[in-house]
């Protein structure tokens, strides 16, 4: 195990939740990054990641949780295209109507060239990942695109793949 994979008291971090008392460890539960709070409902990233992946111009995605003040969550997505070089969340969110409930749908949209990152052993870190696809000042980068419920549009900037 690496030194980052410990906390400032030496801790293994393990994604538990839980607290001491005493000698005792009680285990609440477990922190996951899979699982989205938006607007009072739970919704599983590894189920929006399947139906958004079920597209044919769709080669990689991740979903992941980013932190907003009206909802607690919001659903975003990192994809790869395939095939495609311009993919608007207005036309992914019309593509999964059939698939996905409204609050399930993705409410932000990174569009990525080449393939997710990932870790040593191959897989998408989204605990890293998330954030920095993701960052607080989401809004304003070019590659972002951001769907505003109340309007019903995406708030977008020209970007490139």
């Amino acid at each position: 195990m690496t030194k980052s994979a410990h906390d400032d008291q030496g801790y293994y971090q393990t994604g538990d939740i839980g607290r001491r008392e005493g000698k005792y460890f009680w285990i609440m539960g477990r922190a996951s990054v899979d699982i989205i709070k938006s607007g009072g409902y739970k919704i599983s990233a590894l189920d929006v990641e399947r139906e958004i992946l079920s597209l044919p111009y769709i080669q990689e995605v991740m979903v992941v949780g980013v932190e907003d003040e009206e909802f607690g969550q919001r659903v975003a997505a990192a994809v790869v295209p395939r095939g495609v070089k311009q993919i608007s969340l207005e036309d992914l969110r019309r593509d999964l109507k059939a698939q996905l409930a409204g609050y399930k749908m993705p409410t932000i949209l990174r569009l990525l060239d080449g393939e997710l990152p990932k870790s040593g052993t191959g897989k998408v870190v989204k605990k890293t990942l998330g954030p920095k696809l993701f960052p607080k000042d989401y809004r304003g980068l070019d590659m972002v695109q951001v769907w505003e419920a109340r309007k019903r549009t995406t708030a977008t900037r020209d970007h490139k793949l």
